[in-house]
């Protein structure tokens, strides 16, 4: 049995535990992708702090994406910047 198989079979029986495959994949294990929201298309960005590996979660939609349209101004962009900045000397 080749180390990668024993790797295969450890990993199995541990669900903490992935095998590196020679192209650099790794699978999550499901209850850690669970318990952290990590879901198919999910970008991660990979680091390294202290030679151990981490992985962080990427956003991204932008963060002005969140708050666009909140504001219920009951007029124009227009006229609420002229109601707070006067009008325009032009």
């Amino acid at each position: 049995m080749s180390r990668y198989e024993e790797e295969q079979r450890d990993s199995q029986r541990d669900p903490r535990r992935s095998v590196v495959t020679g192209g650099g994949r790794v699978t999550i294990p499901k209850s850690i992708r669970d318990r952290l929201g990590i879901t198919p298309g999910q970008v991660l960005e990979f680091g390294e702090e202290g030679g151990k590996l981490t992985a962080r979660k990427v956003s991204l939609q932008d963060p002005v994406d969140t708050v666009y349209g909140i504001l219920q101004l009951g007029r124009s962009t227009d006229q609420a910047i002229e109601a707070m900045r006067g009008i325009a000397d032009l």
